[in-house]
């Protein structure tokens, strides 16, 4: 298999660590996402959607990480983190769907204005991020409430819908997400940042020295 893919993105992170997780090597094919590669025109024939990652395996090509997080557990037959019971798998995706329909949107805003902008010499616009502060708030609710009682998502062990649902967030520190009303969130992230996988696709050693220092 070839992962193409920028270390430094939210979902580039989440397919490196949940390939990671479940055991699925590849073929490094980085590309730079502030550098423009993947709207390069050699890069739209992997993934005419010009987005990062993608994933070819003979002649098989994915783009959602989502789909190549279940493909590569699916390849290595992993069933610790995506398990063969039907209830299990049908829980992982719910909320797979859920982190890429509203999840992502919810904690991109604060990705955009308190990450993104500052490495681009960009002010943070605090009214873009008051006027979307109650969505991030009622889609953490329902975060909050899914972890009630459970250290894991979906299963007693970590799952490919942890790493998912952790990717938007992979940065909340920076990002500046409001989270100390959401102690189960903030538990359950702290058990996400103690896996190998986790651990081993921080993107901070990626980040170019300059644009890091912006966001001291």
């Amino acid at each position: 298999m070839k992962l193409y893919y920028d270390p430094i993105t939210v979902n580039c992170r989440k397919v490196v660590a949940g390939l990671d997780l479940v055991g699925a090597g590849y073929e490094d094919e980085l590309l730079s996402y502030f550098g423009g590669d993947h709207k390069k025109p050699e890069f739209r024939q992997v993934n005419p959607n010009a987005e990062l990652p993608a994933l070819v395996d003979g002649d098989l090509v994915l783009w959602e990480s989502n789909a190549i997080l279940v493909y590569g557990a699916e390849k290595t037959g992993n069933r610790t983190a995506y398990p063969a019971d039907a209830k299990i798998r049908a829980d992982i995706a719910r909320w797979m769907l859920w982190e890429c329909s509203k999840w992502f949107d919810g904690c991109y805003v604060y990705l955009v204005q308190n990450v993104v902008n500052p490495i681009l010499d960009s002010t943070p616009d605090q009214a873009v991020l008051d006027a979307h502060e109650p969505v991030f708030r009622g889609l953490a609710s329902i975060l909050e409430a899914g972890l009630e009682g459970r250290e894991w998502l979906c299963a007693d062990n970590p799952t490919i819908a942890d790493i998912a649902v952790a990717a938007p967030m992979h940065l909340h520190a920076v990002q500046k997400l409001p989270l100390d009303d959401y102690p189960n969130i903030r538990g359950w992230i702290a058990r996400v940042e103690g896996l190998p996988c986790w651990q081993n696709s921080d993107p901070v050693p990626h980040i170019p020295a300059e644009l890091l220092a912006k966001l001291a």
